[in-house]
Formats: C-alpha cells, sequence, structure tokens
C-alpha cells in the first residue's frame, strides 16, 4: 500500500516552504550582498522550485531502487 500524505499535509508544507524561502531571501536573497546577492537568490529559487515540485508530484528525488 501506497502512502501519501493528505491534501491538508500538502498545504502546510507548501507554506511552510513559503515562509522559508521568504525569509532566507530577505536575509541572503536578491540584492542582499551574500553571494553577489543574485547568485543566492537564483540558487535558493531553484532549491525552493525543486521542493515545490516534490511536493505538488510526490516525487522522491532520493529513491534509487531498481
Amino acid at each position: 500500500m501506497e502512502e501519501r500524505p493528505g491534501c491538508l499535509g500538502g498545504i502546510l508544507r507548501l507554506v511552510a516552504l513559503g515562509w522559508l524561502f521568504d525569509w532566507l531571501n530577505d536575509n541572503v536573497g536578491f540584492g542582499r550582498g551574500g553571494c553577489s546577492g543574485v547568485g543566492c537568490g537564483v540558487i535558493l529559487l531553484l532549491i525552493v522550485s525543486i521542493f515545490a515540485c516534490s511536493i505538488l508530484f510526490g516525487t522522491n528525488w532520493f529513491d534509487f531502487g531498481f
């Protein structure tokens, strides 16, 4: 039996991810100096996008079963 999180769990994860992205973006993101500002913002955006796709589509990026 496949265990998948319910709708509320996914929504709460997306809210937490959005809050974390906003906090990180305010502290080290676009225009904040660290990693030349734009570099860290782009890196954060890519990481958050990967996690959001993982939450939305239920993809486990670390399952390397053959």
